[in-house]
């Protein structure tokens, strides 16, 4: 799915770069300064993830409401009406997503267009994988000489079983689900522990000078964060880039890395397709981000 770019995407880059102002020039060198990044950054992409969410839930539609206008297409066939005029037939009653698909299918249809080249034209512009299959075992059949038929009452039957194969499976994981979000949310709290408590404890046991810990030493020569600079461009990558490198920054990037495989992960198994892992990796990245972030902000300004 391509992007889209209207209005309310358009508000939200306004927006975003308003609220980046705001931070650049009301809290530059504030603790708060990274954790506003995170929030500016999502406010400038919000748009784009409720457009792929939103796409999601579509074709999600359209795979549960086609069996049920390839029943009623075979009712009509099975009926004594020819392919055309059952497609026309069953064009009125409402299919939810698939409705606008189906009502073109029946116009192109009545336009004189032929039913193979139609049937075509309605699997592309659902752009949905298991449509397109099922048209094109349909368009196969119909070449073949096959009864249409019993290939479209095979089509709805195996369309229904993997619906509810999905179904199951989606159900079955429903529990590891919460699971996998309840583990992420511990392993973001036991790495705020462990950068915020013990690093900063390991550090100040190092530099009282006992060798006694064998990593002390290690820990010490870490920088444990930095502050970034806006002297200059050079003078603020170069302390950006240091920052990633700090104890601050590997926290950061050890917490978004677990986010996104986790919510892959959890995506492929819990759906079945990469697209709905993205969709939990964006979400426990966000989180990540603004939570370790906010946390290193308020260890900072207690210190």
């Amino acid at each position: 799915m391509g992007l889209r770019f209207g209005a309310r995407h358009r508000a939200s880059l306004v927006l975003a770069f308003v609220l980046f102002l705001v931070d650049l020039f009301f809290f530059r060198g504030d603790v708060l300064f990274v954790p506003l990044i995170a929030v500016v950054i999502t406010v400038a992409w919000l748009p784009h993830w409720l457009d792929v969410f939103e796409e999601n839930r579509r074709q999600k539609e359209l795979e549960s409401r086609f069996p049920e206008f390839v029943r009623n297409l075979t009712g009509a066939i099975k009926s004594g009406m020819p392919a055309s005029a059952a497609v026309i037939h069953v064009s009125g009653t409402d299919y939810g997503a698939l409705t606008p698909h189906v009502r073109k299918l029946a116009n192109q249809i009545d336009w004189a267009i032929p039913f193979k080249k139609a049937f075509i034209n309605f699997g592309k512009e659902t752009r949905n994988p298991v449509i397109r299959r099922a048209i094109a075992t349909v368009i196969q059949a119909e070449q073949a000489g096959g009864n249409i038929e019993d290939v479209l009452y095979s089509i709805t039957e195996s369309l229904i079983e993997i619906k509810k194969i999905k179904e199951e499976r989606k159900s079955s994981i429903h529990s590891q689900v919460m699971q996998s979000y309840i583990i992420f949310f511990v392993f973001l709290g036991v790495m705020i522990i462990i950068q915020n408590l013990l690093i900063p404890y390991m550090s100040k046991f190092a530099a009282g000078g006992t060798d006694g810990l064998g990593g002390g030493q290690g820990v010490s020569q870490i920088t444990e964060k930095v502050d970034i600079e806006f002297s200059s461009p050079n003078a603020f990558f170069t302390s950006m880039f240091a920052w990633f490198i700090s104890l601050y920054g590997i926290f950061l990037m050890m917490s978004m890395i677990q986010g996104f495989f986790a919510g892959v992960v959890l995506g492929k198994l819990a759906e079945g397709d990469l697209t709905s892992g993205l969709k939990h990796s964006l979400i426990m990245m966000t989180l990540a981000f603004i939570v370790v972030t906010a946390s290193q902000a308020l260890a900072s300004s207690a210190a």
